[in-house]
């Protein structure tokens, strides 16, 4: 498709008009090019999650390749990173290769496989790394996420391991002793709940156990979902150091604290746990300043059953693809912690750069795929089921205002998203395999 893309604020606040010719951003427009006006409307790079939970092969129930990317593509987003706790893991080519082919059949996004450190996530051997780095996927992160490469001696092997091709390993820190049976954030509220408590130690202990390791090798770490000041502590240590680690938050952990654990709703049972207000604004401070690198949702749908009882009984995690982009605004955006040029780094550039994926970071650049949201700043709405494009519905946010709206998403130069709409799957399917097969222009 070729569009004009006409009066689009960019993000650092330039209003401007933009051209994609073939799939690509152009110097002009070519000739019957697709008008589409974008005056009022925020021009981001298409968003990147580095940590995104598609569910398939094994647990389609739950969602899917197709679902998920669906999901996704709603949010604004046009490449995520689907992490391995699938059935059968994803510690194999095969696997990966797998579940790569099904994203790029389906075109809602770009989907990008995480393997698996160790075989069937067990924690005991190391996994298929350099197979999986050399597959058709082109795995560069690998991770348990989930579960947590807890023995020393094994994530210092991985990360000796990955260091040879300039991999990343995503360290899920959870020390499993100090986390039995825990159902929320420990402190006196927990207590007070009657529900065993979650240190905060455990995650700030495995940190610094892993950026000493990842210092002791000379390779680059990656921390999933940071969620306590002392986490903030000691990333910021390890970079003034100049140790090789980034980290990400997620937006709940920017928004939501422990203090709706009192409902015993357990779509506020996450893992790691929502935690104090203290922690939230150290987790904000930290991502506007630098110490926290990105933002990722860890989206992590789950069948009703499986949420709809008991909170200690109910599974963690919440979905976050369709609503992240929102939170980001109200929690960092509208406090004044960020501009939208510094969403479009820790959304898009940044992730990208952590995931090996290119193309992202010198956003609307001539000849670059037109990878493109276009975000409605302004608009506020009461987010609903409506706005939950996957399969699972074990959102937070429910009856909630939020601020923005996704208006379009373009990836690879074709529409996935048109007024807010999803793109019909058959029609996106079409459009992906056509930029496939395409030749480039004369």
């Amino acid at each position: 498709m070729n569009l004009i893309v006409t009066g689009a604020t960019l993000p650092n606040g330039t209003a401007t008009d933009l051209f994609v010719t073939d799939g690509r951003f152009a110097t002009e427009a070519a000739k019957g090019a697709t008008t589409i006006e974008a005056a009022g409307l925020t021009a981001l790079p298409g968003l990147v999650d580095l940590h995104t939970h598609l569910r398939e092969p094994g647990y389609e129930q739950s969602e899917t390749v197709l679902t998920g990317s669906r999901a996704a593509a709603a949010g604004g987003f046009t490449a995520v990173h689907a992490m391995a706790n699938t059935s059968p893991v994803a510690d194999t080519a095969g696997v990966v290769e797998q579940v790569h082919s099904l994203g790029t059949q389906h075109g809602y996004v770009t989907v990008r496989p995480i393997g698996a450190v160790t075989m069937g996530l067990a924690g005991e051997r190391l996994s298929e790394i350099g197979a999986m780095a050399g597959s058709r996927a082109r795995v560069t992160v690998f991770s348990d996420d989930g579960k947590c490469v807890s023995d020393a001696l094994l994530m210092r092997r991985a990360l000796e391991y990955v260091k040879t091709f300039g991999g990343v390993i995503a360290q899920h820190a959870q020390e499993p002793r100090l986390t039995e049976n825990a159902q929320m954030n420990e402190g006196a509220l927990s207590g007070e709940l009657g529900l065993a408590g979650w240190p905060a130690v455990a995650e700030e202990a495995i940190i610094a156990r892993d950026v000493l390791l990842a210092e002791h090798v000379g390779a680059r770490l990656h921390i999933c979902h940071v969620s306590t000041a002392g986490s903030v502590d000691v990333v910021r240590w390890a970079k003034a150091r100049g140790i090789d680690v980034t980290a990400e938050v997620t937006p709940h952990h920017l928004l939501l604290t422990e203090e709706l654990a009192r409902s015993y709703d357990s779509r506020y049972k996450v893992n790691p746990p929502l935690r104090r207000d203290e922690d939230v604004s150290a987790l904000r401070e930290a991502l506007a300043d630098g110490t926290i690198d990105i933002v990722a949702t860890d989206h992590a749908p789950h069948p009703l059953e499986s949420k709809e009882c008991a909170w200690d009984e109910a599974a963690f995690g919440m979905v976050g693809l369709e609503s992240a982009l929102s939170v980001v605004q109200l929690a960092m955006v509208d406090s004044g912690l960020l501009g939208w040029a510094d969403v479009a780094r820790v959304l898009s550039s940044k992730p990208a750069e952590i995931g090996g994926l290119a193309g992202y970071g010198d956003a609307f650049a001539i000849g670059s795929a037109a990878n493109l949201t276009l975000y409605d700043a302004s608009a506020s709405r009461v987010f609903s089921l409506d706005d939950l494009r996957g399969k699972g519905l074990n959102t937070p946010y429910l009856g909630r205002t939020l601020p923005g709206r996704v208006v379009t998403t373009f990836h690879d130069g074709y529409p996935t998203v048109l007024d807010g709409q999803l793109v019909d799957s058959a029609e996106v399917a079409a459009n992906a395999l056509d930029h496939r097969t395409r030749k480039p222009s004369a």
